[in-house]
């Protein structure tokens, strides 16, 4: 049986700003948007070629806004991720890696070149480059 993580909620204070965040600034696909009643709406945004979404809305969780970090995302050219996130007014970090756990900026080896961005709520993603052959 396979388990397949499909949606991860992120809770946000404006769900209107969030979805533009998304959508607007990382690239993210709108799939869904639905308003069932004041108290509850669910707008679920992909990552370009994800298998995993996010989900933002009211009444949608109970986590306070900005509370979840450490999220991640792989990509095969962090340079290019990184120029598309900040030429879309993203503030992103430079190009780091992890030598004996201490960031340093520049790339590093396989796996072990990041930038890293929060949303507007300040939940926090990493963007990590995955080696080409993989």
């Amino acid at each position: 049986m396979d388990w397949k993580l499909e949606v991860v909620v992120i809770p946000v204070s404006d769900v209107d700003r969030a979805k533009r965040f998304y959508a607007e600034q990382c690239g993210f696909a709108v799939d869904v948007d639905h308003q069932i009643s004041p108290q509850f709406r669910i707008v679920q945004l992909t990552p370009p070629g994800s298998g995993c979404s996010i989900t933002i809305g009211t009444g949608v969780s109970q986590a306070p806004p900005g509370s979840v970090k450490g999220l991640q995302l792989v990509v095969s050219d962090v340079e290019a991720a990184r120029a598309l996130l900040a030429g879309n007014g993203v503030q992103v970090t430079p190009v780091t890696h992890f030598d004996d756990g201490e960031p340093r900026e520049g790339h590093g080896g396989d796996w072990n070149s990041f930038i890293f961005f929060d949303d507007p709520d300040g939940n926090s993603w990493a963007v990590q480059q995955k080696p080409a052959d993989r």
